[in-house]
């Protein structure tokens, strides 16, 4: 949040009561202090570049990517943004800074890259303030609509977990999100008429409301083994929310939440995915993107009909060379008991797929 704005800070504050848990105090006054420059570097980048991004076009239809948390998302993301001839992503600075990069980013990704760990506290994928990034955060900073918003205020958690669909939220809050969403890609597009790449896994839930914004859009979906993908979510809230929590949370919690959210993301992706053209979009699996991550590229441009593949392939296998020797979390196996948790409410999915249970 160090990328939010005072006004949108005091809101967010306000919508939570202000309730910040002492352990947390100087987390809530950095994001404070960097609010009020965010405010004036925000004006600062309207009067420069407003009338420009009103005007803006988004030529080319974007790919969204998507899947469940730790299903290889970054991965398959990482992976496409090498073809930087035909897709333009999001990166680190500009997903956290959506008021601000157009003005800040080239000073402040200088003064500041030392602050950013080499690699994700989650696993050990590398991270730098121009890697490909999730979009979600520019428009959640923007709009103060994401479920990212219920791991700050676990205590507000079921506010902020109708943002995962936007099922059953008030329109004039999903209008809001769809108009930050849109000026954000407005802002990644001036004169530059690539395709944007856009990673988030919450846009899972969201296929109607996304055709609803970019109508002609291409999707790749990915997927995995749901036992590891509960495995590494559990990891993930054991590194990386101790960074983000600026209430207690209840560790009880985290497993139903977990378990829950998955269930809610896939029953809107079940729903919805039949409404996009069987042209527009490929179905991946991890393990196979693991096991030939050429290959796996190559057939979601053969079945998107995307372009150019022959010429960014040796560019491709350059960085896939790279990856060598990357080290995955190792978790071990589940206990029984919560394999059975996890078989039975997610058995839709192990079936679906073909995932053994």
């Amino acid at each position: 949040m160090t990328g939010i704005t005072a006004g949108k800070w005091l809101r967010l504050l306000a919508d939570n009561r202000f309730r910040v848990s002492p352990a947390y105090w100087h987390r809530a006054a950095f994001i404070t202090l960097a609010s009020l420059s965010n405010s004036a570097f925000a004006m600062v980048e309207k009067l420069r570049f407003g009338r420009a991004i009103r005007h803006a076009t988004i030529a080319t239809p974007p790919l969204f990517i998507l899947g469940h948390w730790r299903s290889g998302t970054t991965l398959l993301h990482d992976l496409l943004a090498q073809d930087d001839i035909q897709f333009n992503f999001p990166n680190t600075y500009q997903v956290v800074s959506p008021y601000t990069f157009l003005t800040t980013e080239g000073l402040l990704t200088r003064m500041f890259s030392w602050m950013v760990p080499p690699k994700r506290p989650m696993d050990n994928m590398a991270l730098k303030f121009t890697s490909p990034q999730e979009d979600e955060f520019a428009p959640a900073l923007m709009s103060l609509k994401s479920v990212y918003f219920g791991i700050s205020f676990p205590d507000s958690t079921p506010d902020y977990e109708k943002h995962l669909t936007f099922r059953d939220t008030p329109s004039d809050e999903v209008a809001r999100w769809k108009a930050a969403l849109l000026l954000f890609c407005k802002k990644l597009s001036l004169n530059d008429d690539r395709a944007l790449l856009l990673k988030s896994p919450p846009h899972t839930g969201r296929i109607r409301t996304l055709l609803e914004i970019f109508s002609d859009a291409r999707f790749v979906h990915i997927h995995r083994d749901p036992y590891r993908v509960f495995q590494s979510q559990r990891h993930f809230f054991d590194t990386v929310c101790w960074h983000t929590y600026l209430q207690r949370p209840d560790l009880g919690a985290i497993d139903e939440g977990i378990l829950q959210r998955y269930q809610t993301m896939y029953d809107a992706y079940f729903d919805d995915v039949s409404l996009i053209p069987k042209d527009r979009l490929c179905e991946l699996r991890f393990d196979q993107l693991e096991a030939d991550p050429v290959g796996q590229i190559g057939r979601v441009y053969e079945q998107l009909s995307l372009p150019g593949f022959a010429a960014f392939q040796p560019k491709l296998q350059r960085y896939v060379d790279t990856l060598d020797g990357y080290e995955k979390n190792d978790f071990g196996d589940l206990d029984a008991a919560t394999k059975a948790i996890v078989a039975q409410r997610w058995r839709r999915n192990f079936d679906r797929w073909n995932y053994p249970v």
